[in-house]
């Protein structure tokens, strides 16, 4: 890790969600191909955490994409770093899923999945568009925005209800942003994974241990539902593969509007994907034993 006094930044990228998983991946990935990362994470743990065998300049910042105080500071922190200079990506991948029936999963919960999927990934974007090339003081060519959707912004799978949701609003609002951004020649784009291996499905195991559906209509059908998102969670893409994915999002010379790296695509996207949803539906229901009670 070099110093945050370095002059050399002829590509940088400023990510969220760094502290594991795929934000962690494209922290170490972009570091080692000479990218100068400035990388988000909840606290100096992380940071540690976070740095310890990198390679390359990559710089762990402080801050929640829920408190906008905390955002502005990291992002003025990344321009004084940057100097005149442009950013050159902003890598939208903070998240959280937790799973549950959308019939009885406490708002609270929906709520926060929105904070931190969709509120949280609109209030890093505003505060870095002068950064990306809002501000015609800045030097260099405008900035490209990636943010990590999934699969599930396409398809809505059952108790993912929250989660699916915010990925939708997250694929809407990156098309919005790219026909709006064009002014300023900024790119926005999503990567929609499929299973990658991240701790994001170990953590939505644990809220949901104890049970708090176990005596509920839905549970065994969640305890299906759970073992096969566990399964492929842990037999996923490597977060590494979803991080070069990106980098090609930030480097093509003419990127996709979306990527979609997905295990067995064509059975478990494409196909999905152009199926009537009604059929879709039955297969759903047979394979999570949601037939009427």
């Amino acid at each position: 890790m070099t110093e945050t006094n370095a002059p050399a930044l002829a590509r940088s990228v400023l990510i969220t969600g760094a502290s594991t998983g795929i934000g962690r991946a494209a922290a170490h990935h972009f570091a080692a191909k000479g990218w100068t990362v400035f990388a988000g994470v909840r606290s100096g743990q992380d940071a540690a955490a976070l740095v310890d065998g990198a390679s390359g300049d990559l710089r762990p910042l402080i801050f929640d994409v829920t408190k906008q105080d905390q955002v502005d500071a990291a992002v003025a922190a990344v321009g004084a770093a940057l100097g005149k200079r442009r950013l050159t990506g902003l890598l939208n991948n903070a998240g959280i899923a937790k799973m549950g029936p959308l019939g009885l999963q406490p708002l609270k919960d929906f709520e926060a999945h929105f904070a931190v999927n969709v509120f949280g990934m609109l209030r890093m974007t505003q505060a870095a568009l002068p950064l990306l090339g809002s501000d015609p003081a800045r030097e260099g060519a405008p900035g490209r925005i990636v943010t990590i959707t999934s699969v599930g912004g396409r398809i809505a799978a059952p108790f993912l209800g929250a989660y699916t949701a915010t990925k939708h609003a997250n694929e809407a609002m990156t098309d919005t942003l790219r026909r709006e951004l064009a002014i300023y020649g900024i790119d926005a784009m999503a990567v929609g994974p499929g299973s990658v291996r991240t701790p994001i499905w170990d953590k939505a195991e644990a809220d949901n241990s104890g049970g708090p559906y176990a005596n509920t209509d839905w549970a065994d059908s969640l305890e299906i539902f759970e073992k096969t998102m566990l399964g492929g969670g842990r037999t996923g893409l490597l977060p590494e593969q979803i991080a070069a994915v990106i980098e090609q999002a930030l480097t093509d010379p003419k990127p996709k509007a979306r990527y979609a790296p997905v295990p067995d695509k064509l059975t478990n996207f494409t196909i999905p994907t152009l199926l009537p949803k009604r059929i879709l539906d039955r297969i759903f229901i047979s394979r999570f034993k949601l037939n009427r009670l």
